[in-house]
């Protein structure tokens, strides 16, 4: 009977060790920029292709190099091409420079709640403050928490935890990630007297529901939707009229009108309607940081800040940094965005849309209508231009560096240059010809 001979053992490929590795002076390098822990982790990814077979041994040290990060954080930075300004999914309001400079600022040791006039102790966010009362003089005072929806928490604990609320169910509404305001607002400790129905609601609905509990009307303004047809509300100017104070939630952080939005309502227009407090979110049509404002009568915004849940939700020296800047510094890029010419626009699409046909992409200029977003004036078209590249670039411009992001529809990607900075429109185009070539749209230049 034959003997099985045993299979010839397949030779293991010898592994540098991760302290050779580490040993190389690029990586060194790397490593004060990075810290050690994303070095080795690329170090290890790159000794399992080596260990695969994938990769050479004697290349590991450009293995690890092509596999490190940029920067030490996960985030990586989107040119945003979808013609959407408050991209929600894209961190909502981009910071102005001089908001970025003011972070840069923050991020060391600064005299937050220091007063160097008199090397005691100072009032928090004083600057910030300062700044957002001068923004909103029509506003007693003001007060910052983390976001808007804190701020509408913080205002019904202090003010309704034990008491009611009074609101028109059209106005209880849901908005993303499955968030619904009633539950938030029930989690105080407040109880909801609704009033009206999903689509009509009078003063006199809400004149029926007062009484000894109330403890404010709340009004809130839809985001994200518009009921339309046989429909009734009521302004604040007239529930101001009842007698008991009215919390106007206006979301979208437009402090002062706009006749870009005249649907939008603003914090300084609610306020002199009548409105004890406005609450509003800072990263939205405000263009600064995500953060909760609060404006309202002094003594109201005096008993918010004085409540034990405000140290829970205060904000950091970032976002109050930021937030100074961007009140009291240059136009912040929302605003930019939103008033932009669409004749500049269209101009900057055609020398977008030129610089790809003249390497063999299909490129044409369309009329695009973009979008504020972030729930602001859902009804309010932007008109402008987009370019339109074929839908195959879709995916590798998403995964590109930079990772550029826009908008496919029946079956094209449309990059609308709207929310990306003028300087970057070149990034955008060596971002599309790269995709190009990675999908074999168009031939190396030159034959390279």
């Amino acid at each position: 009977m034959a003997t099985e001979r045993p299979a010839p053992a397949v030779p293991t490929r010898r592994v540098p060790r991760t302290d050779t590795v580490m040993a190389d002076p690029r990586l060194a390098e790397a490593t004060a920029g990075l810290g050690p822990g994303i070095v080795k982790q690329a170090v290890r990814r790159a000794q399992d292709k080596v260990r695969a077979g994938e990769e050479a041994p004697e290349r590991i040290g450009d293995v690890v190099l092509g596999l490190l990060p940029e920067y030490a954080t996960s985030l990586r930075p989107v040119l945003n091409a979808t013609g959407i300004i408050v991209h929600t999914n894209l961190g909502r309001a981009p910071l102005s420079a001089q908001a970025r400079a003011a972070v840069d600022i923050a991020a060391g040791q600064v005299d937050v709640e220091y007063d160097t006039a008199t090397g005691r102790r100072g009032r928090r966010g004083r600057a910030a403050l300062d700044a957002l009362r001068a923004a909103v003089p029509d506003a007693g005072d003001a007060h910052l928490v983390n976001n808007g929806a804190a701020a509408l928490v913080l205002a019904a604990t202090a003010l309704a935890q034990g008491r009611e609320i009074v609101v028109s169910r059209g106005e209880l509404v849901e908005i993303g990630d499955g968030f619904r305001l009633p539950d938030l607002l029930v989690s105080t400790g407040a109880r909801l007297r609704e009033v009206g129905t999903t689509n009509r609601t009078h003063l006199a609905d809400y004149r029926a529901a007062i009484g000894p509990d109330t403890a404010f009307v709340l009004k809130v303004h839809p985001s994200n939707f518009v009921v339309t047809g046989f429909t009734s509300s009521v302004p604040v100017a007239e529930l101001a009229t009842l007698g008991v104070p009215v919390v106007a939630d206006i979301g979208s952080g437009l402090l002062r009108p706009d006749a870009l939005l005249p649907g939008e309502p603003d914090a300084a227009t609610s306020l002199r309607q009548g409105a004890a407090l406005v609450t509003a979110s800072g990263d939205k049509l405000l263009g600064g940081p995500q953060a909760g404002l609060l404006l309202g009568t002094a003594p109201l915004i005096d008993r918010l800040r004085r409540h034990p849940l405000a140290r829970a939700l205060r904000v950091d020296k970032i976002t109050l940094a930021a937030l100074e800047a961007t009140l009291r510094g240059p136009e912040p890029p929302v605003h930019r965005a939103l008033h932009l010419d669409p004749g500049r626009l269209r101009t900057r699409s055609e020398a977008l849309a030129a610089g790809l046909t003249g390497r063999g992409v299909e490129a044409t200029v369309l009329p695009h209508a973009g979008a504020v977003g972030g729930g602001g004036a859902p009804t309010v078209p932007l008109p402008g231009f987009a370019v339109q590249v074929p839908e195959t670039l879709t995916v590798p411009l998403r995964r590109g560096r930079p990772t550029v992001v826009g908008r496919t529809t029946r079956g094209a990607l449309l990059l609308d240059l709207r929310c990306v900075p003028e300087e970057c429109d070149g990034d955008v185009l060596g971002a599309v010809l790269a995709a190009a070539l990675d999908t074999g749209l168009i031939e190396p230049p030159d034959g390279g």
